[in-house]
């Protein structure tokens, strides 16, 4: 079973305007971007090299998409 909360990376709306980068269960940014796109490119990188998932969100705070970028529990067959 995967781990949940650390193993994460995410890219969240700030409440104070742009978008932050956190590690999951943080409350703490690893960064702090202007635009989502910024945030989703820096978060994408921190991710790979931490072996993450990586959840980006909507401004409502739901998940819009997500990448596994370390060990992935249900690779694709084929």
């Amino acid at each position: 079973m995967p781990k949940k909360g650390p193993e994460s990376h995410h890219v969240v709306p700030n409440p104070k305007g742009g978008w932050d980068v956190k590690r999951g269960g943080s409350q703490r940014a690893s960064g702090h971007y202007e635009t989502k796109s910024e945030a989703v490119k820096e978060g994408r990188q921190i991710s790979r090299n931490q072996q993450t998932e990586f959840r980006i969100h909507n401004r409502d705070g739901k998940i819009a998409q997500s990448d596994s970028h370390g060990n992935d529990p249900n690779p694709p067959t084929g």
